[in-house]
């Protein structure tokens, strides 16, 4: 059953764009609009674009643009009729009555409740005659009934059938137990086994309680030590920390960003309750704007080997880059939290918290790691040393703080500060110089439309379809003039078939008396709805008079014509001069 266009609008009425963002990013009055940095990808200087006379957004930056139902979708990881149920139990108004959830809506509620279930199996194994190995291997690690039970811990049996025959007599089928990755197909393709065995299993649960996935541990030296969930329709290991539904409440806005599932759990025990994990991954993009929504500041406590370091040299760029301020813990003797609140008994909670409360920021980190692998009693070391310096200084955007660190990098190596600050606006204007080089390039890009995924004709077309998606606007924005539009131009005249599927769509919604931009979100893509966005906020840069809608026209016209005489080889006189005749008509 697809919705209503009245339920849809009276979804979007109740559920205005701008308060489901703000809970999200902060949000300026820059004129008619609301502006903010994009939640989407990281950004410095804000190009997030909300327009409240139509209920919409775009991103200058990234291109993401959509309507409230399309950012629910986007924020929060839902499909489409997931992202309608949360909008509207959040607005209070009912669904209606008939089944209206399709195919991939279902799948994804019984992928939830496949996990619940097995859940729920894990945990209770782990407290079986079976389990008892895994459950002393957990009591051996310093955990206590309480924190197993919080996180749900649980053991896959030795088996592989014994999770699968479980969930089959729950009514699961083979291809729901694929989809969770729950269950993998055998060889012959005849039947599937279960993809956890004989593993400690560590409950992924994401921010609204759903059990998305699962990491599973070995008790021995086996590898691999940790086997996770791989991508399914309900969760991503890029987009999703471990614990982060316990940490998010955090009152102090900051987060600990651990390597694993057992750091997490034992700094949880320990009181520490902000810390979080990846997934098997290193951090991404995503998961550091996932952290900014909860966080003003991330203490990072990687493990002390080469590894861990390099991890926590990454983290810190994407993190920096996020616009959230950096922390970073060294473990004493290159413990990692676990082993080091174990290693301290009684005494590992306060001992945790001492080097946490004097935790350096990731400037002094950065400097100190490069201060260890120069000897600075040399002048070649200084050398070597203030020129990597530099290059972390520059990377400082408060100019204040940069200024600290030059007095502190002066007394250091002993050299004149302003001859350090030189060398640092040399690098800036490095920087800078790149920049925009590669601002200039993304210019052009855009403009060549080279990268135009939607409609892939569009680089081929630039005239034709700008003038186009200006009808196209100018058609949305103006619905009372469709009759007129339709009186001089047919979809047979659009070049690219992009515009001319747009040109359809909205005007036979306009015919039926309907709003023109409703129903994006249900009969576009992701992808598409963002180019649909960006066309029709295009609208507020040109011209809105009749003259310039007869100048679109006429525009798309003539392409149209050079388009059908476009083999020169084959054009005959007469096909010449019949060209040119048309074009004077079109120009009259």
């Amino acid at each position: 059953m697809r919705l209503s266009d009245d339920f849809i609008s009276e979804i979007k009425y109740q559920n205005d764009l701008s308060d489901i963002a703000s809970n999200y990013i902060q949000l300026k009055r820059r004129g008619r609009n609301l502006v903010g940095l994009c939640p989407f990808h990281n950004e410095k200087t804000p190009s997030f674009n909300i327009y409240s006379e139509n209920g919409s957004f775009y991103c200058f930056g990234c291109g993401t643009g959509g309507d409230v139902i399309t950012f629910v979708m986007k924020i929060e990881h839902l499909d489409y009729m997931e992202a309608i149920k949360f909008l509207a139990q959040r607005a209070g108004i009912p669904l209606p009555e008939d089944d209206f959830d399709d195919s991939t809506s279902r799948m994804r509620t019984r992928i939830y409740e496949a996990n619940r279930e097995a859940a729920r199996y894990y945990y209770a194994n782990l407290y079986s005659v079976q389990g008892k190995n895994a459950l002393k291997y957990l009591h051996d690690r310093a955990l206590t009934d309480k924190t197993i039970r919080h996180f749900g811990l649980g053991y896959s049996l030795p088996s592989r059938f014994e999770l699968v025959d479980y969930l089959k007599e729950k009514g699961f089928t083979n291809s729901e137990l694929i989809a969770a990755n729950l269950a993998v197909p055998t060889r012959s393709g005849n039947s599937v086994v279960d993809r956890f065995f004989d593993r400690v299993m560590f409950p992924i649960i994401d921010l609204r309680g759903n059990v998305i996935a699962f990491g599973g541990r070995v008790m021995s030296d086996i590898k691999p030590k940790y086997l996770n969930t791989s991508d399914t329709m309900v969760f991503s290991k890029s987009s999703n920390l471990f614990s982060l539904n316990n940490a998010k409440n955090n009152k102090d806005r900051s987060l600990i960003l651990c390597e694993g599932y057992m750091d997490v759990i034992a700094l949880n025990q320990a009181g520490f309750t902000q810390a979080v994990a990846t997934l098997g991954t290193a951090l991404t993009d995503e998961q550091a704007l996932l952290m900014k929504r909860y966080c003003d500041e991330v203490i990072i406590c990687y493990d002390a080997d080469e590894a861990g370091q390099k991890a926590t040299a990454r983290a810190i760029e994407i993190l920096r880059r996020a616009g959230i301020v950096v922390r970073v813990i060294v473990v004493p003797d290159g413990k990692d939290p676990d082993e080091f609140i174990r290693k301290n008994g009684d005494k590992g909670t306060a001992a945790f918290k001492n080097i946490l409360n004097n935790s350096g920021n990731d400037i002094d980190y950065r400097l100190f790691k490069l201060s260890s692998k120069y000897d600075l009693k040399t002048t070649s070391g200084k050398l070597s040393y203030l020129s990597d310096a530099v290059k972390v200084l520059a990377t400082v955007d408060n100019a204040m703080e940069r200024d600290i660190y030059c007095s502190k990098l002066s007394d250091q190596v002993d050299v004149e500060k302003n001859s350090i600050k030189e060398q640092i606006e040399k690098e800036l204007k490095k920087r800078y110089k790149s920049y925009k080089k590669t601002e200039f390039s993304n210019i052009q890009k855009s403009l060549s439309a080279r990268e135009d995924r939607v409609n892939t004709q569009h680089s081929s077309y630039i005239r034709a379809a700008a003038a186009e998606e200006n009808l196209i606007a100018f058609l949305v924005n103006n619905p009372d003039k469709c009759e007129f539009i339709a009186n001089r131009i047919l979809p047979a005249d659009f070049v690219t078939d992009f515009n001319r599927k747009l040109f359809i769509y909205f005007t036979e919604r306009i015919n039926e008396g309907k709003e023109p931009m409703t129903a994006i979100s249900a009969d576009f893509s992701s992808e598409e709805i963002s180019q649909v966005v960006r066309i029709i906020t295009s609208y507020s840069t040109i011209t809105a008079t009749t003259e310039a809608l007869e100048e679109y026209i006429n525009k798309i016209k003539e392409e149209a014509l050079k388009c059908s005489y476009k083999d020169k080889e084959s054009v005959s006189n007469d096909d010449v001069d019949d060209f040119l005749k048309k074009m004077r008509e079109n120009r009259r």
